[in-house]
């Protein structure tokens, strides 16, 4: 009888990921569920159809050998497919799981946004997701405003694109920087934005230890938000920087010495902390900063009043996203922009969704206007680009060695090398620093490049004085602009 179970209903279907996973549809009650096969959802179900079939237990070697040959089917005679985590895209179309216990999605097109049973795509169930709210039509994005203690437009008009962005499964997406005083809802607001697209039992969560335990959270969740940082190790910026971006990421699989296991992630992250935490200029230009203001005493609402309207408002600012999304979705394919920045897929889906709440051009300035302030907040506290804008405001041209300009250094009586306030101790720190603010450089029309001269091929620096200075970028649409 225990045989019998191997294909366990009529309407079960096999598959398996490009990693060689094994999953399992089945339909229950009406609708599709899609479970690992060694996971425990399919365990207890293979019991319960087994009791209800024999009136006996289930023996465990009988269900090891059961799933034994599930997953072998699966990998060798089943279809591979793509499993995904919240959000997913088919044939131009996005796919938001609802995670209900009726296994529904939300359908977003150009044409609009609708909830479906078994959608085309195949979602995964990780632990601590909770279920999205049923969207409403029509509701006006400004309600989500009063909800976010940002101090101006352009803080509100970065945020929701950033949740636009964050519907999307594929990136690139911007690190959603968040700071403010003690006090000024930076958890709650990191809270809601994840409640707006991926809702979690654990919404917010200390830093990792270590890459493994990133890449764990990124497996199991569409949305990554970190409380309460008072520093972001170099390490870990470097990870966050190609988890904005798509990265793959290998590591050794735990008690063996040659097999690895492989990750490719990409996922938007949301950072909060009193300070910039911030602070590398790759990272920062991959970034998004929000400064909360402070709240004063009469202003203060306890946090369950807070929640209690932000659920009953729910519904009707996601689907405002969701017509936002629907409406970028349009326009995305006629958008154009005159000079693309660091992170373009993230500005052409920006540009493109803008004009469902606001004029055009309404995204790009406060884009603009972002990583212009966060550009000078990096040059303004890393010594060596401080120095080398001094310098270049008296020269057109310099060249030299990196020790020459540790030494230029010296005689300017800034400091010494001893390590203090920064600045390297060697000139190969010295050179490696130079090329991780040389892009930062340019907007203030400084070139910096790197070459070799001579016949030993010394290694020379040259800065270069240019007068031209980046401009902001305006989006320019086949259409007419703003849909009625």
């Amino acid at each position: 009888m225990a045989s019998g179970l191997a294909n366990p209903c009529a309407t079960a279907a096999l598959f398996h990921t490009a990693t060689g996973t094994a999953f399992i549809d089945i339909e229950i009650d009406g609708h599709r569920e899609t479970w690992p096969v060694r996971g425990k959802q399919l365990r207890a179900w293979l019991r319960r159809r087994y009791y209800e079939q024999t009136g006996e237990a289930l023996g465990g070697e009988a269900i090891r050998s059961m799933l034994d040959l599930l997953e072998a089917r699966a990998q060798f005679d089943a279809p591979e497919r793509t499993i995904h985590v919240r959000s997913a895209e088919h044939d131009g179309r996005i796919y938001l799981d609802l995670a209900d216990k009726e296994w529904r999605a939300i359908e977003i097109g150009a044409d609009g946004w609708r909830i479906i049973g078994s959608p085309p795509v195949r979602f995964r169930r990780a632990a601590g997701m909770l279920p999205l709210p049923v969207p409403q039509k029509g509701g006006p994005i400004d309600t989500l405003a009063r909800f976010l203690n940002l101090p101006a437009t352009n803080e509100f008009v970065l945020a929701v694109a950033w949740l636009l962005a964050a519907l999307r499964p594929n990136g690139p997406y911007p690190i959603l920087a968040v700071a403010g005083e003690q006090g000024s809802a930076k958890t709650a607001l990191t809270k809601f934005l994840r409640a707006l697209v991926d809702p979690n039992s654990a919404p917010t969560r200390a830093l990792p230890r270590e890459e493994r335990d990133l890449m764990i959270a990124a497996n199991n969740g569409h949305v990554l938000a970190y409380d309460n940082l008072s520093r972001l190790p170099s390490w870990l910026s470097d990870a966050l920087c190609r988890l904005a971006s798509g990265g793959g990421f290998g590591l050794r699989q735990l008690f063996t010495d040659e097999n690895e296991i492989l990750f490719h992630a990409i996922r938007p992250a949301i950072l909060n902390g009193i300070e910039d935490v911030v602070c590398r200029a790759d990272l920062t230009d991959r970034a998004v900063f929000l400064t909360l203001e402070p709240i004063s005493d009469d202003r203060r609402r306890s946090e369950k009043e807070l929640w209690r309207e932000f659920e009953n408002a729910r519904p009707s600012i996601l689907g405002a996203l969701l017509d936002g999304a629907v409406h970028g979705l349009r326009k995305l394919p006629d958008i154009r922009l005159e000079k693309l920045p660091r992170m373009a897929d993230f500005a052409l889906w920006g540009s493109a969704c803008e004009t469902a709440f606001w004029p055009p051009g309404t995204f790009m300035r406060a884009y603009d206007a972002n990583r212009e302030a966060a550009i000078a907040g990096i040059i303004e506290a890393d010594p060596v680009a401080t120095f080398v804008r001094e310098i270049m405001a008296e020269r057109s041209t310099w060249a030299g060695r990196a020790s020459d300009l540790l030494r230029a250094h010296i005689a300017a009586g800034v400091d010494t090398l001893d390590g203090t306030g920064g600045w390297p101790r060697n000139p190969r720190a010295l050179a490696g620093r130079l090329r991780r603010c040389q892009t930062f450089l340019r907007t203030l029309g400084i070139e910096v490049a790197f070459g070799r001269e001579g016949r030993v091929g010394s290694r020379i620096i040259r800065m270069t004085s240019v007068t031209t200075r980046r401009q902001p970028s305006t989006a320019t649409t086949g259409g007419n602009g703003r849909d009625a």
